[in-house]
């Protein structure tokens, strides 16, 4: 329990610290260039998921065609 308290006030102290720093000129470069960061890591990480879904479902779809000639053959 002692820890979940120092949890909450280090997330509060956080916010309190980034709210302050926000407020001044480099603070607020300092998150436009952060959030900029971010946005670019999240787009290439939800681009390279995307690519990766399709060549797996591509893969599935060339074994279930190969699985269906295969029982094609074994039922002639």
């Amino acid at each position: 329990m002692k820890n979940v308290f120092w949890l909450i006030v280090g997330i509060g102290a956080g916010f309190v610290v980034a709210h302050e720093v926000n407020k001044t000129q480099s603070g607020k470069r300092f998150f436009t260039e952060l959030d900029s960061r971010i946005k670019e890591f999240t787009d290439t990480v939800g681009d390279a998921y995307k690519e990766r879904e399709a060549q797996l479902r591509d893969t599935a779809e060339a074994v279930a065609e190969r699985a269906e000639d295969v029982i094609d053959d074994l039922t002639k």
